[in-house]
């Protein structure tokens, strides 16, 4: 990702490790609020990226979810290795999973990390490599601004 970013932070992410599953996500939000960025920006945030990492956890080797703050918006970047997504457009309707009875019985696979993070974000783009792995982009905007699909 590229630009003058006031701020920028990359943090790594282990596939598979349930018991730190959300760890990111709780030091991305308290980098936000020491910033002083609106709770309506840090609330969206916050649950793009728990579903962005958890979506890591329970499918990826391993990621990088990378932070950039601008004046007017907050750009994340994560990019995994793992087995990538064969059908984006399958993968993104709600309710569509591939998780495991495993990771079902942890209460995740409900189908809605993807979903959840394009609703919550002004900006949202998702590529794969199958074998590969997947890369999300998504934004919100820190001032008022029209929202993209």
């Amino acid at each position: 990702m590229d630009g003058d970013s006031l701020y920028r932070e990359a943090f790594q992410i282990k596939g598979d490790d349930f018991e730190r599953g959300g760890e990111v996500a709780t030091q991305v939000k308290g980098l936000l609020q020491q910033l002083g960025l609106p709770r309506d920006v840090i609330r969206r945030l916050s649950i793009a990226n728990f579903e962005a990492e958890m979506n890591v956890v329970m499918y990826a080797r391993e990621a990088t979810l990378e932070v950039l703050v601008f004046p007017d918006l907050i750009r994340v970047q994560v990019v995994d290795r793992g087995p990538g997504i064969a059908d984006i457009d399958w993968a993104m309707q709600e309710g569509h999973s591939t998780a495991t009875e495993a990771m079902r019985a942890r209460g995740f696979g409900a189908g809605l990390g993807l979903p959840n993070i394009q609703r919550n974000a002004d900006e949202f783009k998702v590529t794969s490599e199958v074998g590969v792995g997947t890369t999300l982009r998504y934004a919100v905007y820190t001032t008022p601004h029209p929202r993209e699909g």
